[in-house]
């Protein structure tokens, strides 16, 4: 056999290879089954989370800095009702009433965040190391794990010291690259002993877009079409810069890991056999999930961003992309960052291309080239962001196997809100069909064999919700937060979502459609109003006495005053 015909051989085996290699994601394809009744694998984790701004409050207490968020909502305007998490949920007090909720409904691990400026309340370890802020995440540590709940804790959860802001101009400064790495590596030194699972940013995305692009988030800059990329960048760095910290001192001594979570609606074509339609929607996923993702599984930022923002920009008359550049040395050193990789997922859009011109002036959503849609038959509990959409979750996991080469994927964040200002209703039936119908699409894609490996319910408790203030509730324990003590009060999804976790799934259809009912039953067939006496320090209300409904006291009074206004006009 000549040389060249065993090159050209050996040329179309690695071709094949390759091939086999990297199967691609089938968007004609879009199974919406009936329900699948199983469970899943031993050793599934279950839990709920949290995050230090939104449920702590103590935001000046015991040597705490200044973040971008108590700074940001202390402004008129920027939060619903001028609303601010100084107190929230009081956590920082109640951690202790809060794990024996946990331990109540058996969780297998608790997801919280550390605040950076708890920590150093300068942003910089060489200023001041708050000694007190360490010893309340030990006591949490220790007790989640005396009460065998694993803690799974993230580093960055969007609340930045104030000083880094305003000194450096926070994430669009390449230094904070290395303040955050000061700070993980404090974190893996007093705490990695004992903490196993790492999470270095929460949903990267809002913190660059929302943050840095539309100003909707701390610290409410509007840096369009460059800011969001800027910011991105060095939060990339910093992510491997931290990942290569851990693995180089602490890996071998600690057995831990460390990965990134990132926010990931699924975007579905409007027409799954219109190639342009597909090629938005792949664009939506790129664009949202893959700009974090594809850099740290790939080495590089998705090739669809480079060439729509180095085009647009070159449209703009500009000498370089808005889209930064890494170099071939930062390439590699980013490339493989990830033990794990954590996904927050809440709902779909359909999605489908539309050309926006370049003398529109420039923003991330413009170099996109797509609208978002919704249809009107999802159901939608009130926020107006949240449809329940179950089948994009499967269709996301699968993406996500067959895109990353199926990794360690652990669900971070998945759950529902109520849009509510002081009332909600305890009977929160919406909730308990989305956990249903969401959780069984996770175990329709640990079918197809996507590596599944925990779900994180989001969240605990209600909490302070952002730009959103207390006006949108996500808990499974409805929070009085109009009374100084901020007792909770279980939720009927909190006896759903029990029921799930002690049977590891979806056993059978008769079981399952029980569920539901008692869950319900319990709730209505309370009269209590959640102006009841609080909940006492031993919880002992814990999920068997759901109280029904706060409105119906809201409606009570408003009864009451339309009856006084109508005797006093007749």
């Amino acid at each position: 056999m000549s040389l060249q015909r065993m090159l050209n051989l050996h040329y179309v085996l690695v071709l094949v290879l390759c091939v086999s290699a990297s199967e691609d994601f089938d968007w004609t394809k879009n199974e919406r089954g009936s329900f699948y009744y199983g469970t899943f694998p031993t050793g599934f984790s279950w839990g709920a989370g949290g995050s230090a701004y939104q449920t702590e409050g103590a935001w000046d207490k015991d040597g705490k800095g200044m973040s971008i968020w108590d700074v940001f909502a202390h402004k008129k305007g920027k939060i619903f009702l001028n609303d601010t998490a100084d107190h929230s949920c009081e956590g920082y007090y109640k951690f202790k009433d809060d794990i024996t909720l946990m331990k109540d409904m058996k969780f297998n691990h608790y997801r919280f965040s550390i605040s950076w400026p708890r920590i150093f309340p300068n942003g910089i370890k060489a200023d001041h190391i708050n000694e007190k802020g360490i010893k309340y995440y030990d006591d949490l540590i220790n007790m989640l794990l005396d009460n065998n709940i694993t803690p799974i804790v993230t580093l960055y959860h969007w609340d930045l010291p104030q000083v880094l802001q305003e000194k450096y101009g926070g994430w669009q400064n390449v230094s904070m690259v290395n303040y955050f790495n000061d700070f993980a590596n404090l974190c893996f030194e007093r705490f990695g002993d004992r903490v196993k699972y790492w999470i270095t940013f929460n949903n990267p995305w809002s913190s660059a877009v929302e943050g840095y692009e539309t100003g909707e988030h701390a610290p409410g800059l509007k840096l369009r079409g460059t800011g969001a990329y800027k910011a991105a960048h060095h939060i990339i760095k910093a992510h491997a810069k931290v990942w290569h910290t851990y693995d180089t001192q602490w890996r071998s001594k600690q057995k831990g890991l460390v990965g990134i979570s990132l926010l990931a609606d699924w975007g579905e074509p409007v027409d799954i056999i219109n190639q342009r339609d597909i090629e938005a929607a792949e664009r939506y996923v790129q664009f949202y999930m893959g700009w974090f993702a594809t850099p740290i599984f790939n080495g590089d930022y998705p090739q669809v961003m480079k060439d729509y923002i180095g085009r647009k920009s070159a449209q703009q008359g500009l000498g370089t992309s808005r889209l930064p550049v890494f170099s071939s040395q930062e390439k590699s050193y980013i490339k493989g960052t990830c033990d794990f990789l954590g996904i927050g997922h809440f709902t779909t859009r359909y999605i489908t291309q539309k050309n926006y011109p370049s003398g529109r002036g420039n923003s991330y959503f413009t170099d996109r080239d797509l609208v978002e849609l919704v249809d009107p038959r999802w159901p939608d509990p009130g926020s107006e962001w949240l449809y329940s959409v179950p089948w994009g979750f499967r269709r996301l996991l699968n993406y996500i196997k067959t895109q990353y080469g199926n990794p360690m994927i652990y669900v971070t964040e998945n759950g529902v809100s109520e849009k509510v200002q002081r009332c909600t209703d305890l009977c929160d039936d919406w909730r308990m069909q989305y956990f249903k119908d969401y959780i069984n699409e996770m175990l329709k894609a640990l079918k197809d064999g996507v590596n599944v490996k925990g779900y994180t319910a989001w969240s605990l408790l209600d909490k302070f919700e952002w730009d959103e203030g207390f006006s949108e509730r996500f808990g499974l324990f409805y929070v009085d937060f109009l009374n100084k003590n901020k007792p909770r009060y279980p939720k009927a999804s909190v006896q759903y979502y029990k029921r799930i976790i002690s049977s590891n799934g979806f056993p059978n259809q008769r079981e399952v459609e029980s569920w539901k009912r008692k869950a319900t039953e319990t709730c209505s067939s309370s009269n209590q109003l959640l102006a009841a006496d609080p909940l006492t320090s031993h919880m002992e209300m814990v999920t068997e006495i759901v109280v029904p409904t706060v409105c119906t006291l809201c409606i009570l009074l408003a009864a009451v005053f339309l009856m006084f206004l109508l005797r006093g006009r007749f």
